[in-house]
């Protein structure tokens, strides 16, 4: 405990932060006096160092190298500018920096700042706190080299996180192998140093003008302005308690749609997140009030984004289910704008460079992407999971993830975009509205046309992340024979590098009825995640294919914890 409590001390000595230095302060008291719920404490906090990844950094606001407050971050943003000046050859990197609505994120992205000014570079900061794919946009919009955006997304309420993207050759994507072990080497070397107070600061950084927000608007209306249908649609709106609605509503009325009935509890930034456990459209009960909003409005439709904007989920009235609304899958979702993606490319093919339209998603999305993209004679690209690769697939003119996240203006935004896609997706429910159709009717026709594709997820949330390690372990030691009733053909172990894809921690199981079930841990939260995928000849064949493997799947993962 005397290394713990001599990393503590340091660290207190050089934390800005007068909340933080409190909390520990007390920890520390406690520890000496022999409390041992305070030394189980501290060495979580300070036993390990939350580690920089290709997800940058994402964890518990709080003291200690475990948690993310002011001195991991001003170590984050020196070891940041150290790395671009050493990639600049010679020349002055710009880096633009944003923030979202959660707490600390304003002083985290200002302490960026100054501390990128201070190391020379050109540092910008975006003008007031904005969704994450106005930061990716400003990125490219800029010309800089590099982007970084706080923001934990949809994580818990007390989370933050540091997101960052590069410039140059990879167009403003979020960071990928080798960049982040090269990151986190830089990183490491200023927190072995030890005092961030010796680090020099400027506040000679430029703010972002408002042209850079108004070039977002401009270029996100342009990507589905209004059809005649638009006019009356009676549609539903939540922010999440995020960033989204004061970015969306511009987009909206420079694209001619009407304006929602907006969830007013949630409408406005709150980092407190108070109407919801998990501020995350995914998890239960989270759009319980707009559910409850369009009830009473009798909407047609409900859209939600995430706290940071990134994030689409889209609900439509279910007669068959509780409350009378229903949120559809991030696949569902995925697959219509892939379908509207498709059909756009091929009438209007444009190949850059040689390179042929293709769409492209996350290795444990649906299937069905792959289907749309050969009906219309296009590429596909399968990824691992992320942005950072999906945005990466070459002639790439729709991407997305089932975790709700979707890539429709790859020319502007190189991320996912949640305000682009709503845009897109209410583009597609006004043309819809103008046959006398809805969003239904249009999944019923994407079955009709391509087959009865059906998705779900097992999430397995853990309080000890070893325990997702020993699952994964297990599965690789002894590979199950079947899932449920049905065979396992063969079993892919990404960690040797299968079909191209660059080593994960990923496991996916074949089955005989051409079923397929993915188990990977998730890469932001402590969650073991399966991903299970059928076909069936109609929905009705799929929804019972899917049955059968989620009790085959339920069963497997009772049997290795």
């Amino acid at each position: 405990m005397s290394s713990v409590l001599d990393a503590a001390r340091a660290w207190l000595a050089q934390d800005p932060d007068a909340e933080t230095r409190g909390e520990l302060t007390d920890l520390i008291s406690r520890v000496e006096t022999g409390d041992a719920e305070a030394s189980a404490d501290l060495d979580d906090r300070f036993s390990t160092r939350l580690a920089f990844g290709t997800a940058g950094l994402r964890g518990t606001l709080g003291a200690g190298s475990n948690r993310m407050n002011r001195v991991l971050v001003a170590q984050a943003a020196a070891g940041f500018a150290a790395y671009l000046i050493e990639r600049s050859s010679g020349a002055t990197p710009t880096v633009v920096v944003g923030y979202d609505g959660r707490r600390n994120s304003d002083v985290f992205a200002r302490d960026s700042v100054e501390i990128f000014a201070g190391a020379g570079l050109n540092a910008i900061l975006l003008p007031r706190l904005l969704p994450t794919p106005v930061l990716a946009f400003a990125v490219r919009h800029l010309g800089a080299d590099a982007g970084v955006m706080v923001t934990a997304s949809h994580n818990p309420p007390d989370d933050n996180g540091y997101k960052v993207y590069l410039g140059g050759d990879d167009q403003g994507a979020q960071i990928v192998a080798p960049a982040d072990a090269e990151i986190a080497a830089h990183i490491q070397r200023i927190a072995d140093e030890g005092n961030i107070t010796t680090l020099p600061r400027s506040v000679g950084y430029a703010n972002a003008p408002e042209s850079v927000v108004e070039a977002y608007v401009a270029a996100t209306a342009a990507v589905a302005p209004a059809p005649a249908g638009a006019e009356g649609l009676n549609w539903v709106y939540t922010a999440m308690h995020g960033v989204g609605w004061e970015t969306l509503s511009r987009v909206l009325t420079e694209a001619g749609y009407p304006a929602p009935t907006v969830v007013e509890a949630q409408i406005h930034p709150d980092g407190r997140f108070p109407t919801v456990a998990f501020p995350n459209p995914e998890e239960p009960g989270a759009m319980d009030l707009s559910f409850e909003t369009a009830r009473a409005v009798d909407a047609e439709l409900i859209i939600a984004n995430d706290p940071d904007a990134d994030r689409l989920a889209v609900a439509i009235p279910d007669a068959d289910a509780e409350g009378g609304w229903r949120r559809l899958t991030g696949n569902e979702i995925g697959l219509l704008l892939g379908w509207r993606a498709a059909g756009a490319a091929a009438a209007a093919p444009d190949a850059s460079a040689g390179v042929p339209a293709s769409l492209a998603c996350s290795l444990v999305s649906s299937p069905g992407l792959q289907a749309v993209a050969e009906h219309y004679g296009l590429d596909f690209h399968s990824t691992l999971t992320g942005f950072k690769w999906i945005s990466r697939a070459p002639g790439m003119v729709f991407g997305f993830e089932e975790a709700l996240g979707y890539l429709v203006n790859p020319g502007t935004v190189r991320d996912k975009d949640g305000i682009s896609a709503a845009v897109a997706l209410l583009e597609m429910a006004a043309d819809a509205r103008g046959q006398g159709r809805t969003i239904a009717d249009l999944l019923q026709e994407f079955r009709e046309t391509f087959g009865a594709f059906a998705s779900d997820q097992i999430s397995v949330r853990v309080t000890d992340v070893s325990e997702i390690a020993g699952i994964m372990a297990s599965l690789r030691a002894q590979p199950p024979a079947v899932v449920g009733e049905i065979a396992v053909s063969h079993v892919d172990d990404l960690l040797r590098g299968v079909d191209g894809f660059p080593p994960g921690d990923v496991l996916r199981l074949w089955l005989d009825d051409g079923s397929r079930l993915i188990v990977r841990p998730s890469g932001t939260e402590p969650k073991l995640k399966l991903y299970l995928d059928v076909r069936g000849s109609s929905a009705k064949k799929a929804r019972r294919r899917l049955e059968a493997l989620r009790a085959g799947a339920d069963e497997l993962l009772a049997s290795r914890r």
